[in-house]
């Protein structure tokens, strides 16, 4: 996962290694235009992206405008999926009541999310095994949930699997390997 103005040579320095580039848009609170949405999605779809995480915008959420979150993200979504691109829906949780995240993650899901995430890890709070477990309730089997955001140890990897995350996200990820192979 890279910022957009990082895609293009992350691409390239990826091309041919099977590993995906994704890119993050409307970063850090959702609050971009669904005309800028749509934009920047074609164009990191065009240079050759192959996944989305999009910031749910928090502020439409919190005061309720349910279509206006919907619309801007099954724009998105549209974009990204005419490109065969996946696109993951960024509640960050931690921003968040409970009911905005049952409402969050059912509208992310309606509009066409491939995933819903936990958080950016840019915020006040990152994943917790609690959240992940709301998501997938929500969720059930109609989409992804990845836990993204302060994951830090196995331990803590191994129990948001259990509560139902499909993806982890984890700047961490060297050591938590380690952590495996040394079990």
């Amino acid at each position: 996962m890279v910022n957009p103005v990082w895609a293009s040579t992350a691409v390239g320095k990826m091309s041919g290694s099977g590993v995906p580039v994704g890119v993050v848009i409307g970063f850090p609170l959702g609050a971009s235009l669904v005309s800028t949405l749509r934009q920047e999605a074609a164009a990191l779809c065009r240079l050759g992206v192959r996944e989305l995480d999009m910031v749910i915008s928090i502020g439409l959420l919190k005061s309720g405008d349910n279509r206006a979150v919907q619309n801007a993200i099954h724009t998105t979504a549209t974009v990204a999926h005419h490109h065969g691109v996946l696109l993951k829906v960024i509640l960050e949780t931690c921003l968040l009541s409970v009911e905005e995240k049952l409402r969050g993650s059912e509208l992310a899901i309606q509009a066409g999310a491939d995933f819903i995430k936990t958080s950016t890890g840019f915020s006040t709070g990152g994943a917790t095994a609690a959240d992940v477990a709301l998501m997938r309730g929500v969720a059930g089997n109609r989409c992804g949930v990845k836990a993204s955001g302060g994951i830090r140890t196995l331990a803590n990897v191994k129990e948001l699997l259990e509560a139902g995350a499909t993806r982890i996200g984890a700047s961490a990820s060297v050591a938590i390997v380690r952590e495996l192979g040394a079990e």
